[in-house]
């Protein structure tokens, strides 16, 4: 990380779009289905996003919706959703099978949606504000 004073977990980081009605859903469906809470949040529009960005340098072209930072690892597109479907594991980890998909149309898919989820799900004015003891794991 560079010199400020924030604080990563050493967990996986989901970053989303934070004005993104989608996205925020996707946020709000993953979060119970990790009772243990090793999946933390951050909205694209963040300093936290911003730093951790910059440390994995994805391409400005991957950053549609959702990224996923794991580590030292950065996943994008539908290999971030894939991934967290793993983490959430059960029938959600049965997301796997998606790689069985070539990625290039996997991410065809994703980017359909991503480029038409303003107009299909709407945008917030401001980012979600999380509540209760979901808050803990976003980070700011």
């Amino acid at each position: 990380m560079s010199d400020s004073d924030l604080e990563v977990p050493d967990e996986p980081i989901v970053l989303f779009d934070g004005v993104c009605n989608l996205c925020s859903g996707f946020v709000q469906f993953v979060v119970p289905r990790d009772p243990e809470g090793r999946i933390h949040f951050a909205s694209l529009q963040s300093d936290v996003a911003e730093e951790l960005l910059a440390e994995h340098e994805p391409s400005a072209d991957d950053l549609e919706s959702i990224v996923l930072i794991d580590g030292d690892d950065c996943h994008v597109k539908s290999s971030a959703v894939i991934r967290i479907g793993e983490y959430l594991g059960g029938i959600y980890g049965l997301a796997t099978v998606g790689r069985v998909v070539p990625r290039r149309l996997r991410d065809w898919a994703y980017e359909f949606v991503a480029a038409r989820r303003y107009d299909w799900f709407g945008q917030k004015e401001q980012c979600m504000m999380p509540t209760g003891d979901v808050r803990e794991r976003f980070l700011e």
